[in-house]
């Protein structure tokens, strides 16, 4: 068997379309600001291709750039004035941050509504209790590229490889959510290929090239590539390519959970706006 390959560009597309059409029918387009406090070349280069999709969906975006000689205290103050700020729908620190900043307190000053990268502890708390709440863009996209093929995960077992806050946690809570039955496994797990082989989906986000194989997966599995790791000077996933030789379903790297990612944020700001103001403000 050849398995279906889930491609996330074309899916990412769909849904900033989808949020396009529905912005149309807004009094104002929703607001998203990027707070950019870092001169990481990757943090620099993810913000630019978060407000090219934004852009694309409609939505008004402006990116915050703060110098290196910004402290804990200005920085606070920026998020602040932006969380009290009635145009603003949506606030995303970009991480990491100059190394002098805590990245938590600045995660922790975001007003939980505006939250659209869902790391706030409010959010997070409210995820796991079940409740409305902004998950983590990367996590959602997985559920989002699986709902958009028609992949019905309650259940079933799911196996999420990595623990993260960004990741395999909120992924794990999304999962529950979705009544999946779901087992997390992680650097220290003693059984990580018994875990993976019992699996009928397999999120992979431990950032390690190749790490699940062709004979880990059973037949008819559905493999989730969020892993992504350089080698070669290639972009590489978690999964092997022979994975599709026995999965029904695989994500491609790249081009697979990373689009998936990036409109996720532009959906959720979307949601943020409607949800503050209502649908039909």
């Amino acid at each position: 068997m050849s398995a279906t390959v889930m491609d996330g560009r074309a899916t990412a597309a769909t849904v900033v379309a989808d949020v396009a059409s529905r912005v149309s029918t807004l009094k104002r387009p929703p607001k998203l600001v990027f707070v950019q406090a870092t001169d990481d070349a990757a943090s620099a280069s993810y913000v630019r291709s978060k407000a090219r999709l934004a852009a694309k969906a409609g939505i008004d975006n402006e990116t915050l750039k703060l110098p290196p000689t910004v402290d804990q205290e200005g920085l606070e103050a920026t998020v602040r004035d932006l969380n009290v700020d009635d145009g603003v729908d949506g606030i995303l620190v970009q991480l990491p941050l100059y190394p002098h900043l805590n990245a938590q307190s600045i995660l922790e000053a975001i007003d939980p509504a505006k939250d659209v990268d869902g790391f706030h502890p409010e959010n997070v708390g409210r995820l796991w209790l079940g409740q409305a709440a902004w998950a983590p863009a990367t996590p959602q996209g997985v559920i989002e590229l699986l709902d958009r093929h028609a992949i019905d995960v309650a259940g079933v077992n799911v196996t999420i490889v990595g623990r993260s806050m960004l990741v395999g946690k909120p992924a794990a809570a999304l999962f529950l959510q979705r009544h999946a039955s779901v087992t997390m496994v992680h650097s220290r797990s003693r059984d990580m290929v018994q875990h993976v082989r019992a699996a009928d989906v397999i999120v992979a986000a431990a950032g390690r090239p190749g790490l699940i194989k062709r004979e880990m997966v059973k037949a008819g599995a559905v493999a989730i590539d969020v892993g992504q790791s350089m080698s070669d000077g290639a972009l590489v996933g978690d999964v092997a390519p022979d994975v599709a030789e026995v999965a029904s379903f695989v994500t491609p790297t790249p081009g697979g959970t990373g689009p998936m990612t990036v409109a996720m944020v532009v959906k959720n700001t979307l949601l943020a706006y409607e949800t503050r103001l209502g649908p039909n403000a």
